[in-house]
């Protein structure tokens, strides 16, 4: 498996798949996963994107199979996600990269493109809020009071099965696809996700947008509790270059559910910044 080992800062699992021509230097897309999550996330894009561009898919800091070997309380910023992203970057030899993030990893994605615009080719963000609303921080609990108190008293596969059904995964959806998902998040370190949603609920990524110069591509469902019309009015508002596709549904996780539409929009859309031909 590859890692990322470096002094002083968390092990970084990724994986990369290519099925490029060889003989083409094609560029590279990094596919970042969100919150409780990990690089398996992305699996039903491949196929789609790794013929034409050589596909980076990082598991973040604390999750996967990423290491947990940094303070917690105090590891989880932005500053130290861009220099995750530019480290991984530089460790492949990679100068810039289409950066495609999904949920709270498209926060970061806003964060990234305007703290590090030479590193980053075009930026999409699948379902990502600006910040996190209100809404979102206290849905889906149940009797608790809060996500915190939630976690910790039903571990994370007990939060992944409250939170999901109807909300990342529409409901009557293949039953396969939501044990799928709850499986995987539920493989989430308890105590990371609680000290990554202290730093995620307070995160706002709007002192950002207008320093984003990469063309932008938003892949949203209709608005929710996670990603609202507010913020799709700000986006239009505020980031110079941008381009928003609805995906029709009500649910969060487009990037499982509608994986074959999201992929095919992104390789159409970094496509033709690069001015290259991604079909056969």
């Amino acid at each position: 498996m590859p890692y990322l080992e470096r002094s002083g800062r968390p092990t970084l699992h990724y994986e990369v798949d290519d099925y490029t021509d060889p003989w083409k230097k094609a560029s590279y897309v990094v596919l970042q996963h969100g919150n409780a999550k990990n690089c398996e996330f992305w699996r039903a894009w491949v196929p789609y994107l790794s013929r034409f561009y050589k596909i980076i898919r990082p598991d973040l800091r604390g999750m996967g199979k990423s290491g947990t070997d940094f303070d917690l309380k105090t590891g989880f910023n932005v500053p130290a996600y861009v220099q995750d992203f530019t480290d991984l970057l530089d460790h492949l030899g990679v100068e810039s990269a289409h950066y495609v993030g999904e949920s709270s990893a498209g926060t970061l994605g806003f964060a990234f493109a305007a703290e590090a615009p030479e590193r980053v080719r075009t930026l999409t963000v699948s379902s990502s809020p600006i910040s996190m609303p209100q809404a979102d921080i206290e849905s889906s609990l149940g009797s608790f009071a809060t996500r915190v108190e939630m976690l910790q008293k039903v571990g994370s596969r007990g939060w992944a099965e409250a939170s999901n059904a109807g909300r990342r995964i529409p409901v009557g959806a293949d039953q396969g696809m939501l044990d799928w998902v709850v499986d995987e998040m539920g493989k989430s370190d308890v105590d990371v996700l609680i000290n990554y949603f202290r730093w995620i609920s307070t995160a706002d990524a709007e002192p950002y947008l207008s320093r984003i110069r990469a063309p932008v591509l938003g892949l949203y469902p209709n608005p929710n509790v996670v990603s609202t019309e507010e913020h799709h009015r700000l986006l239009r508002t505020k980031v110079a270059n941008i381009r928003i596709v609805r995906v029709p549904t009500d649910s969060h996780l487009i990037n499982v559910t509608h994986a074959a539409t999201c992929a095919l929009e992104v390789l159409h859309f970094i496509s033709l910044q690069d001015g290259i031909v991604c079909r056969e």
